[in-house]
């Protein structure tokens, strides 16, 4: 089991070289199973190996388009009734069942060590090269920075304590010393640390449309923002309002870098259109595909259309779609905007029920074998503006947080929160502030892969038991919600891990 974890983190640097910068972004150029202390000669080289770490991103298995069974399953928003198909296992995500030995849990484990791992081969490799400029080289480690620090606060969020490495492990006594779990307030400084160092970085505040999936110091402060709103609601509270001062700065500083005015000049469907999204000002970060081409397009539009439709692409297709939770579809108020363009009902008799449309390309470019062009979105401003609501409430200024909920609102044809909160139908859903942020947060990032997070923020592990069990068994299926508990809290680690080092990579409690 040992060589499974030396495997992961060193790995004779066999690196898919793509250009991530322009639009030849998707030109593979592969210098072909490269031993690492010979291929960093030139700081091109080191260019990349970066572009190989963007790449990484577009793994289903970790973060990219259709990574959904590891977020948006796991919570209220999407599920699965099938209970069979592939022993079961895609079903335990959904179902609270998930077991150490899933092997899909396992591969997405390794898929984000993968990432890591070309990020801290780049920085190390960075430092064996001569730059003619020295900021050229600080722009790139910021960068691989950015994308290490992202894949962490995904680790951390889902596991907790997690094995913390920030350099190449070239012999087996390196992995053995590294294969201990680190407590999660380090990996948190860790973050802190890389994303500091890229908001400090002579990259540009946004990218110029050509540079389109490169890291930009506005997603920076964006992702610290976010870093220190959860720190400050998931740690220890001793620290809650420090953490919230400083998520308000960071997320304050990503907004104030902003190139449009208010939400409503931006059109909801202008975001996920594909005709627009190297000009579409909302966005922040994203993994670009290219439309039309085999090995680099999008399948996330017609993966997500259900049996009978076209809506989403013009590949045919004959399942059932991306399934979307009557608890959701209940939650969309009267005239949303955002719900009909995000979902649609199927009338196949193998369907009879919603599914995603959110993500489409039904053009002619993209063709019947639905080689779309849509670009996956990991941050876009109506989240920041969302969390800058809910930092303002809790430093208890609730008209500022009103201000931001009203910009999404309005923008989605919706009432302003002082109106809508006078419908006896919004106030009971809503009743209080909190909860309507959470609300708008959920149908307007539906589908994002952000739902999962949004609930471990607000609720402690206690009171996400009770808001799960508290809803309608029915809107559920076969997953039962009895089964939640707080060990649902944080994933397991994955048995292989744990037998690699039974006492440093412990389990969590419950499993």
């Amino acid at each position: 089991m040992k060589y499974k974890l030396f495997s992961r983190f060193l790995p004779v640097l066999i690196l898919v070289l793509l250009g991530a910068c322009r639009q030849d972004f998707l030109i593979e150029n592969n210098p072909n199973a490269i031993v690492t202390a010979d291929y960093y000669k030139t700081e091109n080289d080191v260019l990349l190996a970066l572009n190989g770490v963007y790449q990484a991103l577009r793994d289903n298995n970790g973060i990219a388009e259709n990574s959904g069974l590891f977020s948006e399953e796991r919570s209220d928003n999407t599920g699965r009734n099938d209970n069979q198909s592939n022993a079961g296992e895609p079903f335990q995500f959904n179902a609270f069942a998930l077991l150490p030995s899933n092997s899909y849990l396992q591969t997405h484990w390794n898929s984000l060590y993968q990432t890591i791992t070309r990020a801290n081969y780049v920085l190390a490799g960075s430092e064996m090269v001569t730059f003619a400029k020295p900021e050229t080289k600080t722009q790139y480690q910021a960068e691989a920075k950015f994308i290490r620090a992202l894949i962490y606060f995904t680790l951390v969020r889902k596991w907790g304590d997690v094995p913390l490495v920030t350099k190449p492990l070239t012999t087996t006594e390196e992995v053995t010393a590294n294969t201990f779990r680190e407590k999660k307030e380090t990996v948190y400084k860790q973050i802190v640390a890389d994303l500091t160092d890229v908001i400090n970085s002579p990259l540009p505040d946004v990218q110029a449309a050509a540079n389109k999936g490169r890291v930009s110091k506005v997603a920076g402060n964006a992702l610290l923002g976010q870093v220190y709103l959860t720190m400050a609601t998931t740690l220890d509270q001793a620290n809650r309002n420090a953490n919230l001062t400083q998520a308000k700065t960071f997320l304050t500083n990503a907004y104030s870098k902003r190139t449009f005015g208010l939400l409503k000049e931006i059109p909801y469907a202008d975001v996920f259109d594909v005709s627009k999204k190297t000009t579409n000002p909302e966005t922040i970060f994203q993994i670009v595909y290219k439309q039309g081409d085999i090995n680099y397009s999008s399948s996330i539009a017609a993966n997500n259309q259900a049996q009978g439709e076209t809506i989403n692409s013009l590949r045919t297709t004959t399942g059932v779609g991306g399934n979307v939770t009557p608890d959701l579809v209940k939650e969309y108020e009267d005239g949303d905007v955002r719900k009909d363009y995000s979902i649609k009902y199927a009338n196949a008799a193998v369907v009879k029920d919603y599914f995603v449309t959110k993500f489409r390309d039904a053009s002619s470019t993209a063709g019947t074998s639905g080689y779309g062009g849509n670009d996956w979105i990991l941050m876009r401003y109506a989240d920041v503006i969302l969390m800058l609501a809910e930092v303002n409430l809790y430093l208890g200024d609730e008209a500022t947080a009103i201000g931001f909920l009203d910009q999404v609102r309005e923008r989605a044809k919706l009432p302003v929160y002082s109106i809508a909160k006078t419908n006896p139908d919004y106030s009971a859903k809503f009743p209080t502030l909190k909860l309507a942020i959470l609300h708008e947060r959920r149908v307007e990032l539906a589908f994002e892969n952000q739902r999962w997070f949004d609930l471990l923020r607000f609720f402690t592990p206690t009171e996400l038991v009770a808001y799960i069990r508290s809803k309608s068994q029915a809107d559920f299926g076969a997953a039962q919600l009895t089964n939640f508990g707080t060990k649902d809290y944080y994933y397991p680690i994955p048995f292989n891990e744990v037998k690699l080092n039974p006492t440093g990579m412990y389990q969590n409690p419950g499993y």
